[in-house]
């Protein structure tokens, strides 16, 4: 996995650049095609044996890093792989902040193989690991995590996505005291600050896309933090148990035919079966974690933040591209 570090850092950097330009553009989906492609590209030309293993969908719905996907050249070694081109494509698209290219390696059959589906999260930093329990309340969890790291819940700060869905975790958690600090989008970087030595926050909870969550899960490994993950279908997202609804069907069916369940809780080291991980992401505009991309009379400059868990580094590389 070592000899992956540069291929990774290079592609999340095309990935990025390949965005960048239409920043501010109105149009999401051609942000994410642009990431798409330049990172597909980027892929297919490691020496390795690269499946995808979530990602932008199944291949009925995605052309292109769709999940079970192979890339590379086929020869070298075997890895799972977990992306997403553009975390905050609509972030992109509105030219707001927080937006990164983003995508984690491990050794082929240890990350979790599941759909593009709803997934609620719950992380921590390393002094509060195995403190969380996702089938405890969201109360009963933030009470645990004080209790983990000495503090009074009036001290402890949560970090979370400003979705509607999350407006009753805000308030329960409000209530209690805690700070909450809702981003407009983005709960991997969120995850990576939770779980950094100079954290500004002390858990993350959302509901969001498990793709991110199994990016976030690798980063959290390599930190040594916590997390627990659970998958949970389209109408359970949007609060709606006892409606009927095709699409949690099928996400159903689709989690039962790749081999995992829809409302099992899972453990880090189930998300995340190696610590020999690689993660990596290239801001593509300012945000918490990263500086975006700026040019500067006809130069390039790009942020990435490069993760290795084999050998428990944490690297922040600055690049500057000549056009």
């Amino acid at each position: 996995m070592m000899s992956l570090a540069w291929p990774l850092f290079r592609i999340t950097e095309q990935a990025a650049l390949a965005a960048w330009p239409q920043t501010g553009c109105g149009d999401k989906n051609k942000i994410d095609g642009l990431a798409v492609a330049a990172m597909r590209r980027a892929l297919n030309d490691i020496a390795m044996r690269g499946r995808i293993v979530i990602g932008e969908g199944e291949i009925d719905h995605a052309p292109m890093l769709y999940i079970g996907e192979d890339v590379g050249t086929g020869c070298g070694p075997a890895v799972d792989i977990a992306v997403d081109p553009i975390e905050g494509t609509r972030m992109v698209a509105m030219g707001q902040s927080n937006a990164l290219a983003v995508m984690a390696f491990a050794p082929q059959g240890s990350l979790l193989h599941a759909p593009d589906m709803y997934m609620k999260k719950l992380v921590v930093n390393q002094r509060a690991r195995g403190a969380i329990n996702l089938a405890l309340s969201l109360e009963e969890n933030l009470r645990n995590v004080a209790t983990a790291l000495d503090k009074p819940l009036e001290s402890l700060r949560m970090v979370t996505l400003d979705k509607p869905r999350l407006q009753p975790a805000i308030q329960a958690a409000t209530r209690l005291g805690v700070k909450v600090f809702a981003l407009a989008d983005g709960d991997v970087a969120a995850s990576v600050m939770t779980c950094q030595h100079d954290n500004p926050f002390d858990v993350m909870y959302t509901v969001g896309g498990a793709p991110e969550g199994v990016i976030s899960a690798c980063a959290v490994k390599a930190l040594d933090g916590d997390m627990q993950a659970e998958l949970i279908d389209f109408r359970q997202a949007k609060g709606e148990a006892q409606a009927h609804c095709q699409i949690a069907e099928d996400e159903r069916r689709r989690c039962a035919a790749m081999g995992v369940e829809v409302n099992r809780i899972y453990p880090l080291q189930e998300l995340v079966k190696s610590d020999d991980v690689l993660f990596c992401a290239t801001g593509v505009t300012d945000g918490d974690l990263l500086k975006g991309i700026h040019q500067y009379n006809g130069k390039v400059s790009t942020q990435t933040l490069l993760i290795n868990g084999a050998d428990r580094t944490c690297n922040i590389i600055d690049s500057l591209h000549f056009r």
